[in-house]
């Protein structure tokens, strides 16, 4: 299966489907940390970031909204907001692994290179059924050209939604515009 063992929190709430793609994202992010030398540091809060991100991505709305009761947001964007703010009350301090888990649903603007690679590997995690060989492609870039590939992550992820008629949230928008 993969070669990364997936350790989630207690109170995760994450399908065997689920924890393999949670899995396939932080071996992605990893082997980006190695290519790319990062210090042990910031390869800590890539392989947390995206071990964590979905920890609650099977829970139930109303197990999601009493997290986050202040938020309202769809549902289906709930889960980040909702693992955030449990690994915060759990004592993770890391703001860059926060904020990554967070926004990695709808994008952020304001990222360091944790929320980027977060975002980058979550959707270009090989097992995704479409534009595989252009995500391939985009995957196998991130080490030798990161911000380039950022950038076309992010207009290749907002272009499918602007395509499909999804409304874009205030912040989506704004990175789009960062990266243009």
């Amino acid at each position: 299966m993969n070669a990364v063992e997936v350790e989630l929190p207690a109170w995760a709430i994450a399908s065997p489907t689920r924890r393999a793609h949670i899995a396939r994202v932080t071996e992605l992010a990893l082997s980006w940390a190695d290519a790319m030398r990062v210090d042990r540091e910031e390869r800590d809060a890539w392989r947390d970031a995206a071990r964590w991100h979905d920890a609650l991505r099977d829970a139930s709305e109303s197990e999601l909204r009493a997290i986050v009761p202040n938020l309202a947001w769809p549902a289906s964007l709930l889960h980040g907001p909702a693992a955030a703010a449990r690994l915060a009350e759990d004592g993770e301090q890391r703001t860059s692994v926060l904020d990554a888990i967070y926004w990695h649903t709808i994008g952020n603007a304001t990222w360091d290179r944790t929320g980027r690679v977060l975002y980058m590997a979550d959707y270009l995690e090989a097992a995704r059924q479409f534009d595989r060989e252009e995500r391939a492609r985009l995957a196998a870039r991130v080490a030798i050209d990161f911000d380039g590939t950022y950038r076309d992550v992010v207009k290749h992820r907002l272009a499918a939604r602007v395509a499909s008629g999804e409304k874009l949230r205030a912040e989506t928008i704004a990175l789009w515009e960062s990266v243009q």
